[in-house]
C-alpha cells in the first residue's frame, strides 16, 4: 500500500451534488468572510458550485410564481476569482439579516400547520428553484433554531421529496454557545473593545472620573469578561453574577387576564452599592479613576419600572437598544456615590460592541472560521450528514454535534451556556480586578 503524504489534500469524494448554497443570519462577526470563503473553496474544488444567499432569509421568504429568485439581486454565484484573498477581510460577502422564517412554529406539532410551515416551505421551494441541494448555515443560536426548523420541516415532506441536506455553523461574539468552546470572531471582538476601555482607563486616570462601559452579551457575560480581563478594568458584573443577595423577585398582575406573575430581577439596592463599594476601595489605594464594565444582558433583569414602553423582537428578546442600561447604572452609581460619601464623582457611560462587529479578524479567528468553513463541506460531502452543528476542539479537531442535542425537542429553542460561576474563568476576573471585602459569603462578585 503506498504510503499517504502529509502534503497530500485529502482526495476528492464521490458524490451528485451540484450546487450548494451559504447563507449567513443575524449580527455580523469577525473572520465571517473566512468561514464564508473557506467553505465555498472547499465546494468548489470538489466540482460543487456554490452560491451566495445575499442577506440571510430576507430574500428567500419573498420568493414566489412572481418573484423569482434573481442572480445579482438575490444570490451571487462564489469563484475562485470572487473569493480571491477575502479570508482575512472585513465584513460580510453575502451581506446578513435578521428575518426569522421559523418564528410561526414552536412546538413540533405546528409543523403539521400548513400555514405555520408556509415560510419555510417558501425557503425550501426558493432554494430547489435554483439548483440548490446543500444548504450551509452560519449564525447565532437563531439561526441554528432556524436551521433546525428547516430539517424538520424536511422530514415531514413526502418520501419521493427530494431533501436538501444542512449544517449550521456557529457565530457569535457572545461566545454563548453550547456546543462549541469559542467562536470565531469572539478573541478578535475582545481584543478590539478591550482596546477601547483601556483607552479610558487612560481618559479616566488623567481626569479622575470613572467610565461605566455596557458590553454587547445579551444573554452570557463571556464578551464582557472578556474585555474586562484584557482590558485591565476595575469590576465586571453580568448575568451570571445576579445571584443571591444581588437577585430578588418582583409581583406584577397582567393588565389583559388579572393573573400574578413573577419574575428574577436585579436587587439594584445591592447591586449599585457594591460598585461604590469597588470606587471606594480604589479611593483607599489612592485610585481616583477606573472602568466599571456591565454586560447588556442585565437590561433583561432590571425592575420593570425601567422597562416601561420597551418592545421585544421577533425573536422574544426585549429591545436592549431602548434602554440605555449604560445611563441607567452610571446615574445611580453618582447618586449613589454621592448619598456615601457627600461628594460627587463623575461617571461618564459608554456603550461598546458594534464597532466590534465587522473589525479586521485576528489569526486565531480566522483560522478557527476557516476550519469550521471546511468542516461545513466534509459534514455534507464526505461524512453526508444534515442536521449537525460544526464545532472544534483541541488543535481545531473538527466535530459534528446533531440539532437535537443543541435544540429542546419541546420548545424547539437553544440553551444559553453560560459562564460557570464556579470556573476557573469566572474566577481570574476576580483574581484580577480591584479587591473588595464585601464582610459577608453570598453573591459571586465577592472577590476570591
Amino acid at each position: 500500500m503506498a504510503e499517504k503524504s502529509t502534503l497530500s489534500r485529502p482526495p476528492r469524494q464521490p458524490h451528485n451534488f451540484r450546487r450548494a448554497a451559504i447563507l449567513f443570519a443575524g449580527g455580523p462577526a469577525p473572520a465571517a468572510n473566512a468561514v464564508i470563503s473557506a467553505a465555498a473553496v472547499s465546494f468548489l474544488r470538489d466540482d460543487i458550485e456554490v452560491v451566495g444567499v445575499k442577506h440571510g432569509y430576507s430574500q428567500l421568504v419573498e420568493y414566489g410564481p412572481h418573484r423569482p429568485l434573481v442572480e445579482g439581486q438575490d444570490y451571487v454565484m462564489l469563484d475562485h476569482k470572487t473569493l480571491r484573498r477575502t479570508r482575512s477581510s472585513q465584513g460580510i460577502l453575502i451581506g446578513t439579516a435578521r428575518t426569522n422564517p421559523g418564528i410561526l412554529v414552536s412546538h413540533p406539532s405546528h409543523l403539521k400547520d400548513r400555514e405555520r410551515v408556509a415560510p419555510l416551505k417558501t425557503v425550501y421551494e426558493a432554494l430547489r428553484s435554483i439548483g440548490v441541494d446543500l444548504l450551509v448555515s452560519i449564525g447565532g443560536d437563531d439561526t441554528l433554531k432556524t436551521a433546525n426548523k428547516f430539517k424538520l420541516f424536511q422530514d415531514h415532506l413526502p418520501l419521493e421529496a427530494p431533501r436538501i441536506p444542512v449544517v449550521h455553523l456557529p457565530k457569535t461574539i457572545d461566545n454563548d454557545y453550547r456546543g462549541i468552546d469559542f467562536t470565531f470572531g469572539y478573541f478578535t471582538a475582545v481584543d478590539f473593545l478591550a482596546t477601547e476601555v483601556r483607552n479610558m482607563l487612560a481618559d479616566a486616570e488623567a481626569n479622575r472620573s470613572y467610565f461605566l462601559a455596557e458590553s454587547m452579551g445579551r444573554s452570557a457575560g463571556w464578551l464582557a469578561y472578556g474585555v474586562a480581563i484584557a482590558g485591565e478594568a476595575s469590576l465586571v458584573i453580568s448575568v451570571e453574577d445576579i445571584v443571591g443577595r444581588y437577585r430578588k423577585t418582583e409581583e406584577s398582575v397582567d393588565p389583559n387576564t388579572g393573573e400574578n406573575s413573577s419574575r428574577a430581577i436585579m436587587n439594584m439596592e445591592e447591586v449599585i452599592p457594591r460598585i461604590v463599594k469597588t470606587i471606594l476601595a480604589r479611593e483607599r489605594e489612592g485610585k481616583e479613576y477606573g472602568v466599571i464594565v456591565i454586560a447588556e444582558g442585565l437590561a433583561e433583569l432590571l425592575p420593570s419600572n425601567y422597562l416601561q414602553g420597551v418592545g421585544r423582537d421577533e425573536h422574544g428578546h426585549i429591545n436592549i437598544s431602548a434602554v440605555n442600561l449604560h445611563d441607567i447604572f452610571a446615574d445611580a452609581i453618582s447618586k449613589e456615590y454621592k448619598r456615601q460619601t457627600g461628594k460627587k464623582r463623575k461617571i461618564t457611560p459608554v456603550q461598546l460592541g458594534y464597532e466590534a462587529r465587522c473589525t479586521k479578524p485576528h489569526a486565531f479567528d480566522v483560522m478557527l472560521g476557516s476550519q469550521l468553513g471546511v468542516g461545513a463541506y466534509r459534514a455534507l460531502v464526505e461524512k453526508r450528514l444534515s442536521g449537525v452543528m460544526v464545532s472544534v476542539s483541541g488543535q481545531l479537531q473538527l466535530e459534528y454535534v446533531p440539532f437535537e442535542e443543541l435544540v429542546d425537542p419541546e420548545t424547539l429553542v437553544t440553551v444559553v451556556r453560560y459562564i460557570e460561576t464556579d470556573s476557573d474563568f469566572h474566577r481570574l476576573t476576580r483574581f484580577l480586578e480591584t479587591y473588595v471585602n464585601e464582610g459577608e459569603p453570598g453573591g459571586t462578585l465577592t472577590a476570591v
